[in-house]
């Protein structure tokens, strides 16, 4: 979740004047992101933020919506978030926007098992994601290439799963590298899927490696959620 000045500085969503609520929104998105800073992600951080910004809104941001989506995935309400993901297949969206949405559509279906889907919903929007993806940062490239994987996975194509992960030129960005936590999180699962144990053993010492190099942590709770992250990684849950 981004701080109240990451978001602004990203699309000015609250500094606009004219916008409904104006300053009052910024106010309640920090009280948010104070109880997300302090607590970490939880279903009443996920249904105070649904609340706030777009349940009571008459044409809520395509932005907090997907904010929502993001918020109900990280607990595992994958029913919910794809509820919110349906207030957008009709909206216009920005490309960024659009992009966003097809990788949280993507983890979504595959999440859920519904591989078929997902695999059609990737053959639709792919043309569109490689040409996007060349315009974004390493971080969304890295989102998307941890969401096409996890449709192969899905469908069981496990080394094809690998190859994407792996293949598509992630560089290390330093020692508190979270981005390269959540693809190697990611290889575990898909190591727990296919069954190899020894992969899975392997895959598990890769990432807690990782999270060993970490010198600091932006919230204080993000190290015990990584490390529960990585063990229900090997059981099959992501």
């Amino acid at each position: 979740m981004l701080s109240l000045q990451e978001r602004e500085s990203k699309k000015g969503v609250f500094s606009k004047p004219l916008r409904s609520g104006g300053s009052a929104d910024g106010k309640r998105y920090n009280e948010i992101y104070a109880n997300f800073s302090r607590d970490g992600y939880s279903r009443a951080l996920a249904d105070e933020y649904a609340d706030a910004f777009v349940n009571d809104r008459k044409k809520p941001a395509a932005e907090d919506i997907l904010q929502t989506v993001k918020l109900f995935d990280r607990i595992r309400d994958f029913g919910t978030a794809e509820f919110y993901l349906e207030m957008l297949s009709d909206k216009k969206l920005s490309n960024e926007d659009k992009f966003a949405y097809c990788i949280e559509m993507l983890k979504n279906k595959s999440k859920r098992g519904n591989w078929r889907d997902a695999v059609d919903f990737r053959t639709e929007n792919i043309n569109f994601l490689q040409k996007h993806s060349e315009k974004v940062s390493m971080k969304q490239r890295a989102e998307m290439y941890i969401a096409l994987s996890l449709v192969d996975c899905a469908s069981k194509e496990y080394m094809q799963a690998f190859k994407l992960l792996t293949g598509f030129g992630y560089r290390p960005q330093g020692r508190n590298d979270e981005n390269l936590l959540e693809i190697l999180i990611t290889g575990v699962y898909i190591c727990s899927k296919s069954g190899e144990q020894d992969s899975i053993e392997n895959a598990v010492e890769n990432a807690r490696g990782a999270l060993k190099l970490f010198t600091e942590f932006e919230h204080p709770w993000l190290k015990a959620y990584y490390e529960k992250r990585i063990e229900d990684a090997a059981q099959g849950i992501i």
